[in-house]
């Protein structure tokens, strides 16, 4: 079984990204949460799930273009602008990260985290095709971001 964490703020525009694919996504295998802001608030249902994949899906900015859908290596999470949560993301991975079997970040470049409710073009567009990659298994595929 797998989990699929959603994290940001989808009252900032693109930021909502990662909520917009916990909220899409139904797949056989995988149970989606939409975190808003705090993630920290769902490590219970990993302790209790044990997943043999946790993927969190984030806005991040790794400077591509719009809607680029990236791995993020655990190395390279500080360094890429993501925090509109309340708890760094390195620090839920270490506290959880004994409970999955593998834990992924997957970011998406936003376009812009202005005040509004919906994502940008190029962003939903990078969202659903993110969500159908993980609907066919195909997570893996999903590139690394480069140094």
């Amino acid at each position: 079984m797998h989990l699929l964490f959603g994290i940001g703020n989808p009252l900032r525009g693109d930021d909502g990204a990662g909520n917009h694919v916990a909220r899409h996504l139904s797949a056989d295998g995988w149970m989606a949460f939409d975190c808003g802001t705090a993630p920290e608030n769902f490590t219970a249902v990993v302790r209790r799930a044990r997943p043999d994949l946790l993927v969190i899906v984030d806005a991040v900015d790794m400077g591509l273009p719009a809607g680029a859908v990236r791995i993020v290596p655990p190395d390279r999470i500080e360094d890429c602008g993501i925090g509109t949560h309340t708890l760094p993301l390195t620090a839920l991975i270490s506290f959880i990260g004994d409970d999955a079997g593998a834990v992924i970040v997957v970011g998406i470049q936003p376009a812009t985290l202005d005040s509004k409710e919906e994502l940008s073009p190029a962003v939903r567009e990078g969202a659903n095709a993110l969500a159908a990659l993980i609907r066919q298994g195909r997570v893996w595929e999903i590139p690394v971001l480069e140094e």
